[in-house]
């Protein structure tokens, strides 16, 4: 119950709602509660009229007894009135129908309250927990999977939504008929009610310990839905793959026996809740047998007086007014417990704090000036592999460097660095003489445009993936110049839609050149001052590649340009090529002089002139 108090700061903001809920919960009881003493004084009248007709003496007077305020004043009414028997009859069913209206209409408040306010809390919870999945670094993502995240967002959230609507209410509802019930037995008959809840004992100790049971099986439960959620989100994502190496029947395997485990334990809590409703009715059936046999022999033996047919059928009633309380119990329990285990992994992924975060930050005008790393150390937390080695360069404010070596080089953390998706071990990053540590987040990754190895687009329009990025709306013009620009609009002009044709999921629907080229339109139509791209031109032809390297050198103008990559691209007037290898600079410099130093830059120059491959006119460089 401890990991419940997280979500009390919800019942706080809403608690006029709550407020209002737990005094409807009350007013409906309450009502409710009256129909057995309405109920036990017409069986008393009734009782009375036959012994009347018998010639027999009446032991026991209605007005006497212990009845509500209310229904005093009903019995008074009646007693005075000179009412006939019939009415009398008549009147009493009218009251006991007023009487179930009220509480059905304080009912229905009672679920527009407390039900909405769960409504209400879900909606803030999700809305906490997706927030949270945004400012979560990237390495979080790295060792966390899809599923168990959209379980939490999803299954676990629907949890506590039924402890914060329905466990709530039936939790108050309970204690409100249980109350009034209780209230009203001792005050008619404190010795026979002694005896009518005599199991009462024996249901708190059997709650008790399968409530028990119930919440280490629910931890493991939602344990084995996050692992089978999992299962079926990268299968569907790798479907592809999973065709084109036939092993759909061995991924169908794994999945069964995911599934399987999660239906046995499943099965098993189903059976541990199902020891709920028979005890309940067992004891409810015991209680009434009580009220019965006992009541039954104070009246006949005269051993109370007071007990009259009355006084058994408002017991009786009472005992059926708490059936449903009482064998919800078990039900409420469970939710309770299920809600607790998921919270408890709510509070567990809640409490996990970003690496990358802004802390003591400055607003800049905007994000301009010279790019230098400085004695720069990274080596991945989730694998242990070094990336970068004491690494130092400068990149004045327009300048247009290459960035190649060969694959693990370290040249994409180089810019997954500049970007803050990490924090450098050592050494450290300038814009401008400006830390990054210093330049909040959003501004910093406002100001620079990046396309990664691994481009991805949303199942959206393709003009929305365009200007994805943009704080407001895009015009047409804006969005099909950036598609101008990296060599896709006409290929989109072609589409059924064009600009408003849905990509699918994951642009599952577009050629790998394709994606590739539409995500550096998202990129160049922000209109940085700084640009990253990272061989974001692995699945594009060799001559719309070179048409793209036209529209770069035409579009970098005045801008600040990393390209890394594995390629040589000479139409584009570098200022500077870097070679990495194993997280340092083995070569710097231009292009003819990396050509005349003759390393491993002049070597992949010439392999890719022998393999006829594209690579402008070396002359521009």
């Amino acid at each position: 119950m401890k990991h419940l108090a997280a979500v009390n700061k919800y019942f706080w903001k809403y608690k006029s709602r709550l407020i209002f809920g737990i005094l409807f919960i009350i007013l409906s009881n309450y009502f409710r509660i009256l129909s057995p003493q309405v109920s036990g004084y017409v069986v008393d009248k009734v009782t009375q009229a036959i012994k009347l007709k018998k010639g027999l003496p009446i032991t026991n007077t209605p007005r006497n007894r212990n009845y509500d305020v209310l229904v005093k004043q009903l019995v008074y009414w009646v007693e005075t009135g000179n009412i006939s028997f019939s009415n009398m009859i008549v009147f009493s069913g009218i009251t006991l129908l007023i009487l179930a209206l009220l509480g059905g209409f304080f009912m229905f408040l009672m679920r527009q309250t407390i039900i909405v306010m769960s409504r209400h809390i879900e909606y803030d919870q999700k809305n906490e927990v997706f927030q949270h999945y945004q400012k979560l670094d990237i390495g979080f993502y790295k060792t966390h999977t899809t599923g168990d995240l959209m379980n939490r967002i999803s299954e676990d959230i629907s949890r506590v939504r039924m402890y914060t609507g329905p466990a709530i209410m039936y939790v108050i509802n309970l204690s409100a008929t249980i109350c009034f019930s209780v209230y009203f037995m001792i005050k008619e008959n404190a010795e026979l009610t002694m005896f009518v809840l005599a199991p009462l004992p024996i249901l708190t100790i059997t709650i008790y310990t399968v409530n028990t049971i119930i919440h280490k099986k629910s931890e493991k439960i939602q344990s084995l839905l996050s692992g089978l959620t999992t299962t079926a989100q990268e299968s569907y994502s790798g479907i592809r793959v999973i065709k084109s190496f036939v092993q759909e029947a061995a991924m169908m395997r794994f999945f069964k026996e995911k599934s399987n485990l999660y239906k046995n334990n499943a099965i098993g809590l189903a059976k541990v809740e199902a020891i709920y409703f028979p005890s309940m009715a067992l004891l409810i059936g015991v209680s009434t047998l009580l009220t019965i046999a006992i009541g039954g022999w104070y009246h006949v033996s005269h051993h109370q007086p007071e007990v009259s047919a009355g006084t058994i059928t408002e017991f009786v009633i009472y005992v059926n007014l708490l059936t449903f309380p009482v064998t919800a119990l078990g039900w409420t329990a469970s939710m309770i417990q299920r809600a607790a285990a998921s919270q408890k992994r709510l509070n567990e992924f809640l409490q996990i704090q970003p690496n990358i975060f802004d802390d003591n930050c400055a607003s800049l005008s905007s994000l301009k000036g010279d790019i230098v790393f400085k004695n720069v150390s990274f080596t991945y937390p989730h694998t242990g592999i070094k990336a970068i080695t004491n690494f130092s360069l400068s990149i004045k404010e327009g300048q247009k460097v290459l960035i190649i070596g060969r694959t693990g080089s370290g040249k994409s953390t180089l810019a997954q660095l500049l970007l803050r998706f990490y924090n450098p071990e050592n050494g450290n990053i300038k814009i401008g003489n400006h830390p990054l540590q210093s330049i909040f987040l959003s501004q910093l990754r406002e100001g620079i445009s990046y396309v990664p190895q691994d481009v991805f687009l949303f199942s959206d329009t393709v003009s929305n993936n365009i200007g994805f990025g943009m704080p407001s709306s895009p015009s047409k013009q804006e969005i099909e110049n950036a598609a101008k620009f990296a060599s896709i609009h006409n290929e989109i002009m072609n589409f059924d839609k064009q600009y408003d044709t849905m990509i699918g999921e994951r642009g599952v629907t577009l050629s790998g050149g394709q994606k590739q080229r539409i995500a550096i339109a998202r990129s160049l139509i922000k209109n940085p001052e700084i640009v990253v791209f990272d061989d974001c031109l692995s699945a594009v032809d060799s001559k719309t590649e070179s048409e793209i390297i036209n529209n770069f050198y035409q579009y970098l103008q005045n801008k600040t340009a990393i390209i890394i990559t594995h390629r040589i691209f000479s139409t584009i007037r570098f200022d500077k090529v870097i070679v990495l290898d194993k997280g340092a600079i083995i070569e710097e410099g231009t292009h003819n002089e990396l050509i005349q130093l003759d390393g491993y830059y002049a070597e992949l120059y010439r392999l890719q002139l022998n393999r006829g491959e594209s690579i402008g006119d070396s002359s521009l460089a």
